[in-house]
């Protein structure tokens, strides 16, 4: 079956988001993360209990993110309260995260990036996780 005309697969959606973003390494995104970012993980709770977790990091399930980080939103969380705010997002190996964040600069939060290679690049560069 042939796709619809003008649409786009998911790689090219996901290099589009990319293109946008200067993504964040596991120690780059630590260092961020000392000096005041914001590390959103994005995972669900199953993958969060399976492989763990960074600590410190706020837990954000995919499915309410843009709600609880627009500034405008009824339903966002305190600290999201304007546009400058720094938010690194994480997934479990970088894809949706990529995603994510590109979705959260169309909501005007131009920092928002994501950490490349997600949690799994953070477990295996060495830092902290917990259980």
């Amino acid at each position: 079956m042939a796709p619809p005309p003008g649409s786009i697969g998911i790689d090219q959606i996901l290099a589009n988001a990319r293109a946008r973003l200067h993504r964040l390494g596991p120690h780059e995104t630590a260092e961020a993360v000392r000096r005041g970012a914001v590390l959103v993980d994005i995972r669900p709770a199953a993958q969060r209990a399976e492989f763990g977790e960074i600590p410190g990091a706020i837990v954000i399930e995919r499915n309410v993110l843009e709600w609880r980080l627009d500034p405008r939103s009824d339903a966002r969380l305190s600290f999201a309260d304007g546009y400058d705010l720094e938010v690194i997002v994480t997934c479990q190996e970088g894809y949706t995260s990529s995603l994510a964040a590109a979705a959260l600069q169309d909501l005007g939060l131009s920092r928002a990036t994501d950490l490349a290679g997600g949690y799994a690049a953070w477990r295996d560069a060495g830092l902290p996780v917990t259980r």
